[in-house]
């Protein structure tokens, strides 16, 4: 996600009890005042995330409050809509309001860790073994781990088996099967593969494996490699392959298309899946996102949400917060998290036994293990880069530009100041 592109921007908000209380119990973390450190019992700790969604909300809620009961202390937990949760936490860190337990999307850590507001989870000799280390690096700033994550996600090729047994299509492993069995899926009333190239951080988000597994790179948008990139979108449009719509489908919009048969393959998340698994006339296979050339290494971003500690004024409360974060990434309820939100569990082992539990899954927890966090190159200055790079697509696929003439407008702008 934001850079939004979490795992999917489809959360709605809902209506929670006690909102007045926890307000009160946030604002309350620290006086504002500057006084030193509370270094008391604590019998409470206010927990803010983006969960808004049901029934999400509700798991998080259950799975906070037994950590909670460990710990030994009664757990608040407070969600707001996704938009609203960077610019509250910057504005909390600004007045030193912050909640105890605080959740953010893996690529707005940097920017929230720069400020000072987040305390290093060494710390609290709190246990990161296990990790692959690109899932370790997205809670990491500055050689410091500040945040981790009980799952993550990727994204991958969905394709309706049916579409493609009756075309007599192969599921495409390359760049140029992809181009061929579009073709040959396209027909009346559908499109051979659909994509989110909305102008937003979900189309970059989306974009990464075909710039990455090519060679491109964030840091220099206007190579040849990304270009080559962004032409094969383009070239999917200009076939007719791909409908020009995707310039305003979501990753949601996208999901629709598919699951109404309007396209037969996709580029999309893992939590889709449990909506296309409510169709029983629906069937589906998943496979890796297609590679340049046969053989080459898939890479692509890494979703999911880091938990961290803020800074407060009591030394009891991020105590206990810290092992309210311990207990969320224990290997059993990253078990049970990732199996209620179909992610991938951040432990390698524990992914290896959730993908052979659920075989749905097994693209996914095999694409996590090179997948590449968004910000470990750029860090802070990500978004630039990802704001390039959805603008490029919008204009290349728009026939305004050449993928080289938008690419080197993204360029600029990721490394304008």
């Amino acid at each position: 996600m934001f850079s939004s592109a979490r795992r999917p921007p489809r959360r709605m908000a809902v209506r929670w009890a006690g909102t007045m209380a926890l307000a009160l119990a946030i604002t309350g973390c620290v006086d504002g005042t500057g006084a030193g450190p509370d270094r008391g019992k604590a019998d409470s700790i206010s927990v803010l995330d983006y969960y808004t969604d049901e029934p999400e909300h509700t798991q998080w809620n259950e799975v906070l409050a037994a950590c909670g009961r460990r710990a030994g202390v009664r757990v608040e937990h407070m969600s707001v809509p996704p938009a609203s949760l960077v610019p509250r936490v910057l504005r909390q860190a600004s007045s030193r309001t912050l909640p105890d337990l605080l959740m953010l999307d893996n690529p707005d850590l940097q920017q929230i860790a720069q400020t000072g507001a987040l305390t290093p989870l060494d710390r609290y000799a709190i246990d990161t073994s296990g990790f692959a280390e690109g899932i370790l690096s997205a809670g990491t700033y500055q050689g410091k781990v500040y945040g981790l994550a009980p799952y993550v996600s990727t994204v991958a090729l969905f394709y309706n088996k049916d579409m493609l047994a009756e075309a007599g299509v192969a599921v495409p492993r390359t760049w140029a099967e992809l181009k061929a069995a579009a073709a040959r899926l396209t027909g009346p009333g559908r499109y051979g593969i659909a994509v989110d190239a909305s102008a937003t951080f979900e189309s970059t988000w989306q974009f990464l494996p075909f710039l990455w597994s090519n060679g491109g790179h964030e840091n220099q948008l206007d190579s040849p490699r990304a270009a080559q990139a962004l032409q094969l979108w383009v070239d999917l449009v200009k076939s007719g392959s791909m409908s020009k719509s995707v310039l305003n489908w979501t990753q949601a919009d996208v999901h629709d298309q598919f699951a109404a048969k309007r396209t037969a393959m996709m580029i999309n998340g893992p939590w889709r899946i449990p909506e296309l698994n409510k169709d029983e006339n629906l069937h589906w296979g998943v496979a890796p996102v297609p590679v340049p050339r046969a053989g080459q290494t898939l890479v692509t971003p890494l979703g999911g949400e880091v938990w961290t500690v803020p800074q407060t004024s009591s030394e009891a409360r991020q105590e206990k917060a810290a092992q309210v974060l311990a207990c969320l990434n224990e290997s059993p309820n990253m078990l049970t998290l990732a199996e209620q939100h179909f992610t991938v569990p951040s432990r390698a082992a524990v992914a290896a036994r959730y993908a052979a539990r659920n075989p749905s899954m097994t693209v996914f927890a095999e694409s996590v293990r090179t997948a590449r966090v968004r910000t470990g190159v750029l860090g802070v200055r990500w978004p630039r880069a990802a704001t390039g790079m959805y603008t490029a697509i919008q204009s290349a696929l728009a026939g305004e530009q050449t993928p080289d003439e938008a690419l080197r407008d993204a360029q600029h702008v990721a490394t304008s100041d």
